[in-house]
This record gives structure tokens, sequence and C-alpha cells, in this order.
């Protein structure tokens, strides 16, 4: 329970995970039902941007960035140089991709495709990160 409710940092982002999952989650269950997809990619885009930061300070992305530059600083959680921030940096890769797509797609059903490869990229750096966390 400490790896998700330790700190006020490490609850909020949990918090905030929890929240993302559950707006994916509904929205794809509610696809139907929606149609503006690419207000939904907004929301997902910025809400994400948000934990995203909050996750760098809970695992200590700007002591590893410190470390790697300076030798007598303590690291962070991950090295720079890892599958997690590898695969983070692919994940981010989709979003990025997806955010510019979405107000070039010209129907509701490209964005809605654009809204699923955000919503993967996301997906794909929680669970990457929050596996390396459990076992680390």
């Amino acid at each position: 329970m400490k790896l998700y409710f330790g700190n006020a940092v490490t609850t909020a982002t949990t918090l905030m995970i929890l929240a993302l999952l559950g707006f994916i989650g509904y929205s794809i269950f509610h696809r139907v039902n929606i149609q503006y997809w690419g207000r939904r990619s907004v929301i997902l885009l910025v809400f994400g941007l948000v934990i995203c930061c909050f996750a760098s300070a809970r695992d200590g992305l700007d002591k590893t960035i410190q470390h790697t530059i300076d030798d007598s600083c303590a690291p962070g959680l991950f090295p720079l140089i890892s599958i997690p921030t590898i695969v983070g940096c692919i994940g981010a890769l989709l979003i990025i991709v997806a955010a510019i797509a979405t107000p070039i797609a010209k129907t509701q059903q490209a964005r809605q495709v654009w809204f699923y490869v955000m919503s993967g990229g996301a997906m794909l750096k929680i669970v990457t990160m929050e596996i390396a966390r459990i076992i680390l």
C-alpha cells in the first residue's frame, strides 16, 4: 500500500491514474453515445500530461537526469536508459502523434480511432511504469 499511498504525491498520482483509467473505460463503454471525440482527446491529453508530471516527480525522474549529469547526486527510481523509460517514450510518441492527428482528422470516426491510439499510449505507459515499480 505504501507504494501507491505512501505520501501526498504518490496518493495523488494513484488517484489520478485511476480517474484516467475510469475516463478511458467510460469512453470506450459508451462510445456509441459520444458525438465529439476531439473533446475527449483533449481531456485525455491534458489530464494525461498532468499525471505524467506527477508520476515523474513520484519516481524521481528529475533526480535521474541530475545524476546522469552529476554523479554526486542520488539517482531516481529508474535509470535514464532502462526499459521503463524507453517504453514510456514510445507511449509518449503515440500520444503526441494522436494529439497532432486528431485536429487534422475530418470525421468523428477518425477522431475516435486517434482517441484509441492516445489511450493505448497512456495505457502502455501506465502498465509499464506500475509493473516496473512493483518489481523494483
